[in-house]
């Protein structure tokens, strides 16, 4: 019998398993449909649209980059930490940024339709499919983002064993472990302090403006006979205090010998000691599970509807 489109459109919707599964399974069946959902839930492929609901905010971040000038980064959620520090799902989240590596895709729904390189005949949303029926829970490729570098180097940086990944790219005229170590120190500094801007060129001016209105509003609430010049000194002091946490370069540099070296500085030293111009461009910092709801685990609930109470 033949096997048409409409046929596996049909199954898939039935199922929730990916278009080649499906194709398969009604080719195995002869187009019994039928059969085809009993072959698919046999084979443990059916599972994946009933996990599909269930909350995924656990899970990995990777970072993956080639030849010092391109890279990717991924979060792929579980619903559990366990799964998360399964070595098949760690391997399964290399595969997927790798697969962004390379990717064309404009948005997130046109690289899950794009062939899995691995599987050619598969999408990546076809893989992934697979993948949930393999390992059992729910899993989401929920973001990427690529970087590059056309005059200097991309570092990565994992912290936590993935739970977060840091890019940083910078423009620079010498490309050695020294330098490379340095941004990686710098990429740490993103992992630890999270700030939201790379320098204050960044920073949005209404942005600025709106901090000083509600600052200058505070200061003259705390210090109502100053005069204008001391209520501006007070308010610019405390937004260069915000600025310096805020964005990387003015923050202080975490292993800072004296406590005061400021990131900028730091890199200006190693620029001089390796006689080259760098510049820090821009990071992508991701963390597992940022902004997603967490699964509460209430277990007396779970067994009551497990005994049908």
């Amino acid at each position: 019998m033949a096997i048409t489109a409409a046929m596996v459109k049909e199954l898939r919707e039935l199922t929730g398993a990916g278009m080649m599964d499906c194709k398969k399974a009604l080719g195995e069946t002869d187009g019994d449909m039928d059969k085809a959902v009993d072959y698919l839930r046999e084979n443990g492929l059916a599972k994946a649209a009933k996990k599909a609901g269930r909350i995924a905010a656990e899970g990995l971040v990777k970072c993956v980059v080639s030849d010092d000038t391109k890279a990717a980064i991924v979060e792929v959620n579980s619903e559990t930490d366990f799964v998360a520090k399964n070595a098949d799902f760690a391997a399964y989240v290399e595969e997927v940024a790798n697969q962004a590596l390379t990717s064309d895709a404009a948005d997130m729904d046109a690289f899950m339709a794009e062939a899995w390189k691995l599987e050619p005949e598969k999408t990546v949303a076809d893989a992934l499919a697979s993948k949930i029926a393999v390992i059992g829970e729910n899993l989401k490729i929920r973001r990427y983002e690529k970087m590059e570098a056309t005059d200097g180097c991309v570092v990565s940086y994992i912290h936590g064993g993935g739970k977060i990944g840091v890019l940083v790219s910078a423009t620079t005229s010498v490309v050695n472990d020294e330098v490379k170590d340095a941004l990686k120190n710098v990429a740490m500094q993103v992992a630890a302090l999270n700030p939201k801007y790379t320098s204050r060129d960044e920073v949005d001016q209404d942005y600025i403006n709106s901090e000083k209105e509600v600052l200058t509003a505070q200061a003259k609430l705390e210090k109502p006979d100053a005069n204008d010049k001391i209520i501006e000194g007070m308010v610019m002091g405390r937004i260069n205090k915000e600025l310096k946490e805020i964005c990387l370069l003015d923050q202080v540099y975490v292993k800072a010998e004296d406590g005061k070296q400021s990131v900028a500085a730091y890199i200006k030293e190693v620029a001089k000691a390796a006689g080259a111009e760098i510049t820090v461009n821009k990071f992508i910092r991701f963390e597992t599970g940022e902004g997603l709801e967490k699964k509460s685990e209430d277990f007396a609930a779970e067994v009551a509807a497990q005994m049908g109470n």
